[in-house]
């Protein structure tokens, strides 16, 4: 049986960012991931926003780990040349009620330490995007757009010079808790036992269900999973605004978003569909009700403009009742378990907060 010091299961962006952090601080690390490579799942299937960290509860993980993993995330794509834009973002309102939110949005960004957002009149927004209709807005300079996949690879390079090892095609079936460490049975072509002194679960959507699988982790202390499946639709030919467009939120969600890549194409959504399978199909009759909601900032939007892009699944851990989560990093003060820390609810901005996380983890492990 195979000894080895740090596991992390799952390699996403966050599960990367941990390994890297882990490796840089002297440890041995192996990454265990069940696809063919990295950042296959959650990762590849979002909107590649670099968020500000304006909407999160205060005192929140998110909230602290977003704005953190902000600035680092920007050092790193800066100083290694991955590819990214500080394009900003405006969150518009469409009537006078939906002014008065915007001090509202404002205040919660200031307690969360995003202090530069600024508020704009109708005139001011429209100079700014002269295609957007509102009645104001407010500006957050430092939400930007990355290339999600050249920021993995690049981290996966540095965790890979500190010593870290990415394993593919190892899907974690079972595990135990032993007095010597954490027993790790792996599947795929070539099966394997190991035994770890630490463990960090980062499977992500599965990150519950691997919990449950290491015999003596408490099942009382496992999260319900619920998967929120967001869907996007594309925009033919390239976007109308250079900026992000983000309506005021509503009652149930953050609205109707306008996103682009780095290469310009606009793309709308993502919706909340509530599903218990990994389906990642766009029905193209979910794209109806998006008309009317991005209308209301560009009327010009186009019949039939709209087309099926793609669809990603946030792990929530709360019900669909329950409005907002909070990152939950589970370490054996929680649940008991030496050794074993648990990311559950990783979901955005986990993309921005990833480094962060990885700090995070290396110093909550530094004694394990």
């Amino acid at each position: 049986m195979e000894q080895v010091e740090c596991v992390v299961v799952g390699a996403g962006v966050v599960g990367i960012a941990v390994a890297r952090a882990l490796a840089r601080s002297g440890r041995e690390v192996l990454v265990l991931e069940a696809a063919e490579g990295i950042g296959t799942g959650i990762s590849s299937r979002n909107s590649e926003v670099i968020h500000a960290g304006i909407y999160y509860a205060a005192n929140s993980l998110m909230a602290r780990l977003c704005v953190r993993g902000k600035a680092l995330l920007y050092e790193f794509c800066q100083s290694r040349g991955v590819a990214h834009r500080n394009c900003g973002k405006l969150i518009v309102a469409t009537s006078g009620e939906e002014n008065a939110q915007l001090a509202t949005i404002r205040a919660r960004a200031a307690a969360n330490g995003v202090d530069d957002l600024r508020e704009l009149s109708a005139a001011e927004a429209r100079a700014l995007e002269p295609n957007l209709v509102c009645t104001a807005a407010l500006l957050s300079p430092s939400t930007g757009i990355v290339d999600s996949h050249a920021y993995m690879l690049a981290m996966q390079g540095e965790a890979e010079a500190a010593g870290a090892i990415f394993v593919f095609h190892s899907p974690v079936v079972s595990g135990a808790v032993t007095d010597d460490g954490i027993l790790l049975d792996v599947g795929g072509a070539d099966p394997m036992r190991l035994s770890a002194r630490l463990v960090v679960n980062s499977a992500g959507l599965h990150a519950p269900a691997l919990a449950r699988a290491i015999a003596g982790m408490p099942g009382e202390k496992i999260p319900t999973p619920y998967w929120a499946k967001g869907n996007y639709f594309t925009l033919a030919g390239r976007s109308p605004f250079s900026r992000l467009i983000y309506p005021v939120p509503v009652a149930g969600g953050l609205g109707v978003h306008l996103t682009i890549d780095l290469g310009g194409q606009a793309r709308f959504g993502p919706d909340v569909e509530w599903v218990d399978s990994l389906d990642y199909t766009v029905d193209p009759a979910r794209g109806d009700v998006f008309y009317d909601a991005v209308r209301r900032y560009w009327p010009a939007l186009p019949d039939g403009a709209l087309q099926p892009g793609y669809a990603g699944i946030r792990p929530k851990i709360v019900p669909p009742s329950v409005a907002k989560q909070d990152f939950l990093i589970q370490g054996a003060t929680a649940h008991g378990v030496p050794g074993l820390l648990n990311l559950f609810g990783i979901e955005s901005p986990g993309l921005t907060s990833a480094l962060a996380i990885g700090e995070e983890v290396a110093a909550l492990t530094a004694a394990w």
